[in-house]
């Protein structure tokens, strides 16, 4: 009798710690920061830290976005980019994403891009309304300077490639996006592009853009140690593209595991996190 009562207690454990690792799998956000280096960066911008957020999926982090916004308050960056789904289509509550909004735009300058989600949502014209009436800058297929002192670089957005109708190669769209976008453009600045999209590294590295945020893959949902993220949209089994720098030709791309989920609604070994890239 003793002994069953202690298999009973010990699988009762079990489940509960399980339990509590899956919840902070989903919840405790992470910090991750990552230095880019190069010579191009003007030198009133060094130590100039950009926070990235990305594929919020309008999940919750507390009474009114709370943990998220002070998480974002202690880092104090100089700019925020929103890379992408911001909502999710399926289960579409702005109102959760807009609660991060309201507070963010008090402090800081906003950028944001669209995702997959906004596009296949149905309701992204009222959604970029409610971003613009907070003085959000949307960037769509457009550039604009950020200055620093007497300095300034160049910061890209584009739009996913689903927000194109027919049949097109994705990979055609997003150069003819970017091309887009550079209309008028000083090219010879430092060249941030924000992006959905991490597989298009290539048409990044060939259209010469010197630092890329992207998002999209949620860090391949399950990581493990040595191999990395297991699966990714746009990308498949084994992704090449799933969280931290990559580094192609004169390109750095960073791509951010993100905060929320979709299709697959749990992570494991692959907390929620925000990216804090730091120009030097």
């Amino acid at each position: 009798m003793k002994k069953k009562i202690n298999r009973i207690v010990m699988i009762i454990c079990i489940l509960v710690g399980f339990t509590i690792f899956l919840y902070l799998q989903n919840n405790l956000i992470s910090i991750t920061e990552v230095k880019i280096t190069s010579s191009k960066i003007p030198s009133s911008f060094k130590g100039y830290k950009i926070l990235q957020i990305s594929d919020l999926h309008n999940k919750k982090f507390g009474d009114n976005q709370d943990v998220l916004i002070q998480k974002i308050k202690s880092i104090d960056p100089d700019i925020i980019a929103i890379t992408g789904d911001l909502i999710d289509s399926k289960s579409y509550d702005a109102e959760v994403s807009m609660q991060l909004i309201r507070e963010i735009v008090k402090k800081y300058p906003v950028y944001f891009v669209t995702g997959n989600h906004e596009q296949w949502s149905g309701k992204y014209n009222n959604l970029e309304k409610e971003l613009k009436k907070y003085d959000v800058n949307v960037l769509r297929n457009e550039h604009v300077g950020i200055r620093k002192g007497e300095q300034e670089i160049n910061l890209l957005g584009i739009d996913d490639p689903e927000f194109v109708t027919g049949n097109r190669d994705e990979g055609n769209i997003i150069i003819d996006e970017i091309k887009k976008a550079k209309i008028e453009m000083q090219p010879d600045k430092y060249n941030v592009l924000l992006s959905h999209r991490p597989e298009f590294i290539k048409e990044y590295t060939n259209e010469r853009l010197h630092l890329v945020l992207s998002g999209h893959a949620h860090g391949g949902q399950v990581r493990l140690p040595f191999i990395g993220g297991l699966v990714a949209p746009n990308q498949g089994v084994l992704p090449k593209y799933t969280a931290g720098l990559y580094v192609e030709q004169n390109t750095s791309m960073v791509v951010s595991r993100g905060l929320g989920n979709s299709i697959i609604p749990q992570r494991i070994l692959n907390r929620p996190e925000i990216v804090v890239v730091q120009l030097n």
